[in-house]
């Protein structure tokens, strides 16, 4: 039997010979970005990416998810390495796509970069006949929640249910023969040095808010008129004045925007639209806000007598990174990059849709340097893609190497020992609760 170490040894030797090509792949999904649910182009090209691998995949996957699958030599466990094909949308960032603003200030191009690079270092290792198991290579859509009034259209039509693509893959059954998973994200922290282990993560739900009014002239009739905008700015009036009571623990964040906020200067605005995430560290805490902010938007509407509909959508459940996961990837990263160059996160008041996956199979979420500037900023830019790229794909895959090898021992010892706040249904059942709409008028 080949000794570990002389695989992972494989595997880096096997990305080295290769880093130029995986930080093309990179800097090429950099060049070409697209947000959420739109991710045609990218998903096009990580498939000629699969194909150059010789690896089987499915594409269209909640609308342009590709998953591929690398075998082992023997049965076992299913470990899935994901990366994120969107990006989000910032019209000065360096890199934006001059007609849509698509850019990735986020850094999911070199999350594309590292999946295929696990993909190249295994498949040209020739390390899987030691393994026991398999590898699917997941690149997934929509992650970054944004373009709402978009994604609820694909809602309304039946194209998907969930916003995030993770939870819609979920729903899909795409990750029913996945016992575990991995993803590392780019940080722009220098704090966070050049590997970090991550902690937790908010969970979310998405609102849109209609406020409808009476529209009358303006400067001749505005008492024939019932003003929005003046319902709208009331109901944000008091989301604010529930802001002293947001217990620190909570880590809650309520953040409105105006998507419209009336049709012309010269008409009492009848028709006024707001879009806002309730972010919170625990379900119990989301759930609460929810019914809070509810109920500040509601007194808006009462103070000047409109109406205000008020849509939740699901959003993403908070984030718990498996223990033992972690501490094979940490390890890894100390033995690549030196103890002093590893980090460990506590909570953070971000979401993402990895908290989804972590509710219901183990999962990790990392984070690798290389980039700097304000995550979702026009500054926002990769900057040493082996730090960015090369590293998170050696750890991953050196990672990948300790659950299946030696029979996937680790890899089952941590499906039987996880504990998981949910199963799949039950998980369903939960994130739908809070799907509900809802209008109110005095």
């Amino acid at each position: 039997m080949v000794d570990v170490e002389e695989l992972k040894a494989r595997v880096q030797d096997a990305m080295d010979q290769r880093s130029e090509e995986l930080v093309g792949v990179a800097q090429q999904v950099l060049q070409n970005p697209e947000p959420g649910y739109r991710e045609q182009k990218t998903s096009r090209y990580v498939q000629q990416q699969f194909e150059r691998l010789g690896l089987p995949f499915r594409a269209g996957l909640a609308l342009t998810g590709v998953k591929a699958v690398l075998q082992g030599g023997a049965p076992g466990p299913t470990v899935a390495v994901l990366g994120e094909l969107d990006s989000l949308v910032v019209f000065d960032h360096p890199h934006a796509d001059p007609q849509t603003g698509a850019a990735h200030a986020c850094g999911h191009h070199a999350q594309i970069g590292m999946l295929l690079g696990v993909a190249t270092a295994l498949v040209h290792s020739g390390v899987m006949p030691h393994l026991s198991g398999r590898v699917v290579f997941f690149a997934v859509p929509a992650e970054e929640l944004i373009e709402v009034e978009y994604r609820d259209g694909l809602r309304r039509a039946g194209k998907i249910e969930f916003l995030g693509g993770k939870p819609e893959l979920l729903r899909l059954g795409e990750l029913d023969d996945v016992d575990m998973a991995m993803l590392t994200h780019t940080t722009g922290n220098p704090e966070d040095g050049k590997l970090a282990l991550a902690g937790t993560n908010n969970g979310l739900v998405v609102k849109r808010i209609l406020y409808v009014g009476r529209g009358a002239h303006a400067g001749a009739s505005p008492h024939l008129g019932v003003n929005a905008l003046n319902a709208a700015m009331l109901g944000l009036q008091a989301i604010h004045a529930l802001r002293e009571t947001f217990r620190e623990d909570d880590t809650v964040r309520v953040h409105p925007i105006i998507t419209k906020g009336g049709e012309a200067v010269s008409a009492v605005p009848s028709d006024v639209r707001l879009e806002t995430f309730v972010r919170a560290k625990s379900i119990e805490a989301v759930r609460a806000w929810d019914t809070k902010v509810d109920r500040a938007l509601r007194a808006g509407a009462l103070a000047v007598g409109a109406k205000v509909r008020i849509t939740t959508i699901p959003g993403y459940l908070p984030l718990n990174n498996n223990p033992a996961m972690a501490q094979l990837y940490r390890q890894n990263a100390v033995n690549l990059v030196g103890e002093e160059h590893v980090r460990q996160i506590g909570h953070r008041t971000a979401s993402t849709d990895m908290g989804d996956l972590s509710q219901v199979l183990p999962a990790i979420q990392p984070y690798a340097g290389g980039a700097e500037g304000v995550s979702h900023g026009a500054d926002y830019l990769v900057h040493d893609y082996v730090q960015a790229v090369i590293n998170p794909a050696k750890v991953m895959a050196m990672t990948v190497i300790d659950l299946l090898a030696g029979g996937a021992a680790k890899a089952k010892e941590i499906k039987a020992t996880a504990k998981l706040p949910l199963a799949k249904e039950g998980y369903l059942n939960l994130v739908r609760g809070f799907a509900r709409e809802e209008e109110w008028e005095a």
